[in-house]
């Protein structure tokens, strides 16, 4: 089985460094029930991901590639709007690959980065431009973010 075991980040925005180019994300979530169901555009490949509870850091997560007619089909007939929409970079730091998601639409000003592990007692040095652990917070979670965008945030 495989599990993702994530920890995710606010982002200054000011303290980043140059980035390279991005990828071009669309998602979507198709209702379910006990597991998430996404669908996910980036660029011109598709894929179909299905994520179940997380426990602490981790939760089981199975993504298979779709073509890309399917996937668009999909976001427009059986996912319930809105989609996320964002530019992810990927920016290596101190052996750690980390993404960093810069959010459209009604998540517009919503920067985080990921960083996947290897197990959840992985050390990780921070980068210079990562402000606060939100990992637990499911406010920040892209299933989440889709029905309660950061545009609807009290505390920013």
């Amino acid at each position: 089985m495989a599990t993702e075991i994530e920890r995710k980040f606010l982002i200054d925005p000011k303290k980043l460094p140059p980035l390279p180019k991005p990828m071009t994300i669309k998602q979507g979530y198709i209702p379910a029930e006990e597991v998430t169901v996404r669908v996910r555009l980036v660029d011109e490949k598709a894929f179909l991901t299905l994520k179940g509870k997380a426990v602490r850091l981790s939760r089981s997560e199975f993504e298979y590639p779709i073509p890309y007619e399917d996937a668009v089909a999909m976001l427009e007939e059986l996912c319930v709007p809105p989609l996320i929409e964002k530019k992810r970079y990927e920016l290596p730091y101190e052996g750690h690959l980390w993404e960093i998601d810069i959010f459209e639409g009604e998540n517009s000003g919503l920067f985080l980065a990921e960083v996947e592990l290897q197990a959840e007692e992985e050390a990780v040095t921070l980068p210079p431009w990562v402000t606060k652990e939100v990992s637990q917070d499911r406010r920040y979670s892209n299933a989440r973010l889709r029905l309660h965008p950061y545009s609807e945030f009290a505390e920013r």
